[in-house]
């Protein structure tokens, strides 16, 4: 048996341990940019509740355009690409990314996040060309793992992966001044390309998970129930919500589409036995997050069918709850299931699941029941994300830095 010091295939013995494998880099630099990002966005926020101004910013976009950039095209893609590169080669039989692809693809992430953090100073062009680069080239990487066992459900992942990437096309096309009011929609385009994403393979896993703990546990009778239907119109509407809002179709058709992503993948999770996960963190922690995504879809048809509450609250339902949740607890597990560690979280993890839930509830309806409490919810809802991943960073740093165990 190889001991847990011994170089992998592939990686340089003297590569720092967060190098070597695509999960660990980008999982720990996700969680870093999402303090970090989160806490600009703040203090921003703080300059002017205090009635100052920022008179020179670093960035050349709107203020709010650079925030959900950055937590869509920054903090999500990142953690996709970690998720990607360690199960991709699990499910085709593929050799892990190197650590010199590592190493490569995460310092173009780290480019990308340095351009668009000081495009004030930079050609818009080269800004573009930095950020864009990042999305082709792991989808290259993937391409040349999938076709090695080539099966449609998992190269199906990739036209998701193309959504997320014409997204950020579109907010360039505004910022390089090639074309007017495109970069809203290629947010839009941005976040429900990810929550199709996780209507995808949220939809495998969570099941899947819940099995097999089930089974464990001897309750054979209380597995989770798969309905083949939903499963299909649960993704397919989800996707075509997401292609809607992204090219601006009317209110009545992206509703339309919302409340079915709503009502389908409702179903899907209905039949997924929820309630028998309660003493496991590891496990609540996905339903909670698929919840979100629901919950998210419902806010979107209600704002686009009756005109009641705002785009903001169901934004952040999804943004915060079903992308924040499921891409933290899919880190959780996947750093312990990769470094040969049991699959239980410790207590400060799962108070982060919650705070992350808490954040996204009190972004999306706190402003309803106190509209003059803007700033305060503003920072308290922040506050929370960034408690929660500096939780998670203060857990799974040395796990994510040093050798897998044996």
């Amino acid at each position: 048996m190889m001991a847990a010091t011994d170089p992998k295939p592939g990686v340089s013995a003297s590569a720092p341990t967060v190098l070597t494998e695509g999960f660990r880099f980008f999982f720990l630099s996700a969680a870093l940019f999402a303090v970090v990002s989160i806490a600009a966005w703040l203090a921003w926020m703080a300059i002017h509740a205090a009635s100052g101004m920022v008179t020179r910013p670093s960035f050349a976009g709107a203020p709010h355009l650079w925030h959900g950039h950055e937590m869509i095209f920054g903090y999500a893609a990142a953690v996709i690409a970690g998720f990607f590169l360690t199960a991709v080669p699990s499910w085709t039989g593929a050799a892990p990314a190197r650590t010199l692809f590592v190493t490569g693809v995460g310092g173009l992430w780290l480019l990308g996040r340095l351009a668009v953090w000081f495009s004030a100073h930079l050609d818009p062009f080269l800004v573009a060309a930095v950020d864009l680069l990042f999305l082709p080239l792991l989808t290259v990487k993937l391409v040349t793992n999938l076709l090695r066992r080539p099966k449609p459900q998992n190269l199906a992942l990739l036209s998701l992966l193309a959504l997320i990437f014409a997204g950020n096309v579109m907010v360039h096309l505004q910022w390089t001044g090639l074309a007017e009011d495109t970069a809203l929609d290629g947010l839009r385009l941005g976040l429900l390309a990810v929550a199709a994403l996780i209507a995808v393979v949220g939809g495998r896993v969570v099941p899947a998970f819940t099995r097999n703990a089930l089974l464990r546990d001897g309750e054979e009778e209380a597995l989770p129930s798969q309905v083949p239907w939903a499963n299909r119109l649960g993704i397919l509407f989800a996707v075509a919500f997401a292609l809607a809002m992204g090219l601006g179709a009317p209110d009545w058709l992206s509703g339309g589409l919302a409340a079915l992503a709503a009502l389908f993948n409702g179903i899907r999770l209905a039949g997924w036995r929820s309630g028998r996960t309660f003493n496991a963190p590891i496990l609540w922690s996905l339903h909670l997050a698929f919840l979100m995504l629901v919950l998210g879809y419902a806010g979107y048809a209600v704002v686009l069918l009756t005109g009641v509450l705002g785009e903001v609250g169901a934004l952040h339902l999804l943004g915060i709850g079903a992308v924040g949740g499921m891409t933290l607890a899919v880190m959780s597990r996947a750093a312990l299931g990769h470094t040969g560690r049991p699959l239980a979280v410790a207590k400060p993890i799962a108070l982060a699941y919650l705070l992350i839930a808490a954040a996204a509830l009190l972004r999306a309806f706190g402003l309803e029941g106190a509209p003059g409490a803007y700033y305060v919810i503003m920072f308290v809802s922040g506050g929370l994300w960034c408690a929660a991943f500096l939780l998670f960073l203060a857990v799974y740093w040395p796990i994510l830095t040093r050798p897998a165990v044996k």
